[in-house]
């Protein structure tokens, strides 16, 4: 290897951010250069100064967010005390992963210019892929292919070295497997736990696992009811709560079997060039590895197929695999995997020579962790002390393929029986959504079917304070998925909730939650130009933009403004904070 040492430093949200540095690093390591990656966060930074080369891949998370893993970096490097020129020896080059549907690529916009205010040297213009768009690495790679010629037009002695052959890459860890009788790392247990984050979970006992959907309806939607006793969890009206999901047994099992593994063998990890997870308390055993951490049923990305292709000796799998890990073969790609959501476990199941070559050591660079799901919190401590709740759609539809496709997360849940004595290890974070607490400032909710959760715990929590609330539901039938109505009820009767609902299914016009905010404009615009009322959507990204322009259209209509004028009033409820969105895909 090369001495000349470069450094990815990632905040990745979901994985993606994650993947593409991995990536990076293969590159480099096949270029026999020094390569270290690592998440923002786990970087002493500090020592920043005295790199030579970095590369920054960065994610945006919701409003413009940096993702959990970069946020201490980013406090950090927009202190205003930092020097002008404290980055000036540095080289460095930024991509960003976003979503256009969102506040596209803001975080690494916002790295690079700041960067460059530091005196860092950029190599190249930022890069800014979108996740909306389903070739993707039509940007990253041709910026991958201007980043490598700007770095050896700086380091022309390099590019003499040799690169490394596709199946001499090194794993990341080595896999030492034992004899006889040990402990094995197994599920959390319930435990006396202080500081509760994804690194230290509490074991939370499943109170319930309750069908809130009518038997004949086509959608599976749960309450699940969670103890939290003795774990110190505090939460507010709007914060989230996450939890990593378990594969399937069968697919646990059907893994095992196709890789020829002993499910209940026994190993530890000696690292090859970073510490080992974490999570991966050692000696652990092979089930707990694939049940626990190894996301085989999410759909590959391609690096997925790079590096599957270093095992690839049978010529007609070795030449579908290289068409997919080529730039040219994406389109083929995308139609094989991503648009019939065909799982890691699948795609191992299609090239069985090249799967019975897999060496276990390169298990963890081959799949990626599963990770964390979160869920808007749907109760309020105020009315229920000790607990948590929240509400899940069953995630089960058809493609293509034989096998109905399933969400990992809300399956997994759906799965688990309360009277088993089941302990779900959990944490708490802040969401998106941030109430007022001024106590006269009514609030109007916007949140059909699953989004009515965080509106459910804002609701229970204000009503405890006397607030003024006013909630739009909207659902497909007022007998089949009409969530909590009972609840919303008995606080209509008691004053506490004005309820406007919108069964879309039950007539022959479907109606739905935009349509009776635009019949109700005159006591919304009421509500919001006279008792300063804040504005709330919570649901799928398509839905909010059509509640906007209801919202748009009755500020034109009851103030009497141009399009124009009520587009800006939208505009400043947003930048105030009083018109918040809560979206997903």
């Amino acid at each position: 290897m090369s001495d000349q040492a470069l450094l990815i430093l990632y905040g990745s949200q979901t994985g993606t951010a994650q993947d593409t540095a991995q990536r990076i690093a293969r590159q480099a390591k096949r270029r026999r250069l020094q390569v270290r990656t690592m998440p923002l966060d786990g970087y002493n930074i500090a020592t920043l100064i005295s790199e030579s080369t970095v590369v920054f891949v960065c994610a945006t998370t919701g409003q413009g967010d940096p993702p959990d893993n970069m946020r201490n970096f980013w406090k950090f490097i927009f202190r205003k005390a930092l020097p002008a020129g404290s980055l000036c020896q540095l080289d460095c080059a930024v991509l960003g992963l976003g979503d256009s549907s969102y506040p596209f690529n803001f975080v690494a916009k916002k790295l690079h210019k700041r960067l460059q205010q530091l005196g860092a040297s950029m190599l190249l213009p930022v890069g800014l892929a979108d996740d909306q768009h389903e070739l993707s690495d039509a940007v990253i790679d041709p910026w991958l292919l201007s980043f490598w010629q700007r770095f050896y037009t700086l380091h022309p002695s390099l590019k003499a070295l040799p690169s490394l052959k596709e199946d001499e890459l090194p794993p990341t860890f080595s896999f030492n497997f034992l004899e006889g009788d040990s402990d094995v790392a197994s599920l959390a247990t319930p435990a006396e736990q202080t500081m509760i984050s994804s690194s230290c979970p509490f074991s939370a006992k499943l109170l319930s696992n309750t069908r809130v959907t009518d038997v004949s309806h086509f959608q599976d939607v749960r309450l699940f009811d969670f103890d939290i006793t003795g774990s110190n969890i505090r939460f507010s009206a709007g914060d989230v709560v996450m939890m990593r999901p378990c594969n399937a047994a069968e697919d646990v099992q059907q893994f095992c079997q196709l890789l020829k593994l002993d499910p209940e063998s026994r190993f530890t990890l000696s690292p090859t060039e970073s510490t080992p997870p974490a999570r991966l308390l050692q000696p652990c055993s092979v089930r707990y590895l694939v049940e626990s951490y190894l996301d085989i049923a999410a759909v590959p990305r391609r690096s997925f197929f790079e590096l599957l292709l270093t095992f690839a000796t049978n010529e007609l799998e070795r030449e579908k695999l290289a068409e997919f890990s080529s730039a040219a073969g994406q389109d083929d790609l995308h139609a094989y995997c991503s648009r019939p959501r065909r799982t890691a476990l699948e795609v191992l199941a299609d090239f069985p020579h090249t799967t019975a070559e897999i060496k276990v050591d390169y298990l963890l660079d081959l799949f990626p962790e599963i990770q964390p799901r979160s869920f808007s919190i749907a109760s309020s401590l105020k009315a229920h002390p000790n607990k948590l709740q929240i509400l899940v759609a069953v995630v089960r539809y058809k493609t293509k393929l034989y096998k109905p496709r399933r969400g990992l997360c809300s399956n997994w849940l759906a799965s688990l029986n309360p009277e088993k004595e089941v302990y779900v290890p959990l944490w708490v974070k802040k969401g998106t959504l941030k109430f007022p607490k001024d106590q006269d400032t009514p609030v109007i909710m916007v949140g059909p079917g699953t989004g009515v959760a965080p509106f459910r715990s804002a609701i229970q929590e204000r009503t405890a304070e006397g607030k003024e609330n006013v909630l739009f539901f909207g659902c497909r039938s007022k007998s089949k998925d009409f969530y909590f109505k009972a609840e919303w009820e008995e606080k209509i009767k008691a004053g506490h909730l004005t309820l406007f609902t919108a069964f879309s299914r039950d007539q022959e016009n479907k109606v739905y939650v935009q349509h009776r905010i635009r019949e109700n404009a005159e006591l919304l615009m009421d509500l919001i130009a006279n008792k300063n009322a804040c504005f709330y959507i919570a649901n799928a990204k398509e839905m909010p933009g059509s509640v906007r322009d209801a919202l748009k259209t009755i500020f034109q209509q009851q103030g009497t403004v141009s399009s124009d004028a009520a587009e800006q009033m939208v505009v400043a409820m947003e930048q105030s904070g009083r018109l918040q969105s809560e979206t997903w895909s």
